[in-house]
């Protein structure tokens, strides 16, 4: 990837991809959001999650990592290290 990607700029493609794809609230997608509990999400959606994921940074999430992901920031914080 040739551009720099910040924090806020993952947040920003993050919250695009559950409102878009999760039809997600996007009052409800804050950096201490739980994926579960707070959006209300599934293991299919995570999983789907982790396929965008992929997609948007064309590197997988390692399942070891995927695994300890709870929070909108831990999404955040795996995408940069990816990249």
């Amino acid at each position: 990837m040739s551009e720099k990607f910040t924090k806020e700029n993952i947040l920003k493609q993050l919250t695009s991809i559950l409102v878009e794809d999760f039809e997600i609230d996007e009052k409800q997608i804050t950096p201490e959001a739980h994926l579960f509990e707070d959006l209300d999400l599934d293991s299919i959606d995570a999983v789907d999650l982790a396929v965008r994921v992929q997609q948007f940074t064309g590197k997988k999430i390692p399942p070891e990592n995927f695994k300890q992901i709870k929070t909108i920031e831990d999404v955040v914080n795996a995408i940069e290290e990816l990249l």
